[in-house]
């Protein structure tokens, strides 16, 4: 009896990390789906990796393996998505020469306030002319705010995925990069592109508005587009940010507390 009850506790013990490891793949092919932003944190390499640990759910306390796993996947990050050759479905990405030269102003108005905007057409013209493109077309309107980042050095508003959770649209994908920032830092107030990791043809519809100076690591593809700038309203993202996450999310990288959505973006 005591030989019997020893090997099924070994066998439960064996599910159990057998489960634990499909759920730390499952948890990565999730945020490997979702237009992401690399890294929740900056500084030195291990504030970052233990960042990125923090946001992965692993069914009990990663084994060193785990880690191991995840450092690789840090240091390597166009391992967790192949790079395309050019856009998906270009027939619906406008012409950046509707923007070439241009400078758009609007609002983007959100349920908790409203922020002035301004887009480049000059530094990224492919970028302003998706983004005048998907407003003119009320794209956005009722597009929630998904993803708030709070951690000292990273504090961004994610916006813009059809389906609320993060996830892209694999038919409307659209590069290259433009005017990305050679030292990795984000103003307070830019407003970025948010891509697919490790993926120069992974823009799509998302954004995020910067709301505290940031420093995002670039990625086997470079940094992140820059397409504009809040010139209003800045403080109703701080005040976002100031209202907290989620109850029982990643003290520094969730959704945000309070729903935010976006009532509509109008630039002219």
């Amino acid at each position: 009896m005591a030989a019997s009850s020893r090997s099924a506790r070994e066998a439960r013990r064996r599910i159990q990390q057998m489960e634990g490891k499909r759920e730390l793949r499952r948890e990565q092919d999730r945020r490997r789906k979702r237009d992401n932003l690399v890294a929740a944190g900056a500084g030195t390499a291990s504030i970052v990796l233990a960042v990125v640990l923090q946001l992965t759910v692993f069914a009990g306390n990663p084994s060193e393996a785990d880690f191991a796993a995840t450092q690789a996947d840090l240091a390597s990050p166009s391992a967790s998505a192949t790079p395309t050759a050019g856009p998906t479905n270009a027939a619906n990405i406008p012409d950046p020469a509707s923007a070439a030269g241009q400078t758009f102003t609007g609002e983007l108005q959100l349920n908790s306030g409203t922020l002035g905007v301004e887009l480049d057409g000059t530094a990224a013209p492919q970028a302003a002319a998706v983004f005048k493109s998907l407003a003119d077309g009320n794209f956005y309107a009722g597009i929630s705010c998904h993803r708030l980042t709070t951690a000292e050095t990273f504090g961004v508003l994610q916006c813009g995925s059809k389906a609320g959770d993060g996830s892209s649209d694999p038919a409307y994908t659209w590069g290259p990069l433009e005017n990305t920032p050679p030292d990795n830092n984000y103003p307070a107030g830019t407003i970025a592109v948010a891509r697919t990791s490790g993926n120069a043809y992974g823009n799509g519809t998302q954004f995020f508005i910067v709301y505290k100076d940031t420093v995002i690591p670039a990625d086997a593809a470079g940094g992140y587009t820059v397409v504009g700038r809040v010139t209003s309203g800045l403080d109703v993202v701080e005040g976002i940010a100031a209202s907290g996450l989620k109850t029982g999310e990643n003290p520094s990288d969730g959704e945000p507390a309070e729903p935010v959505t976006i009532d509509s973006f109008s630039l002219k």
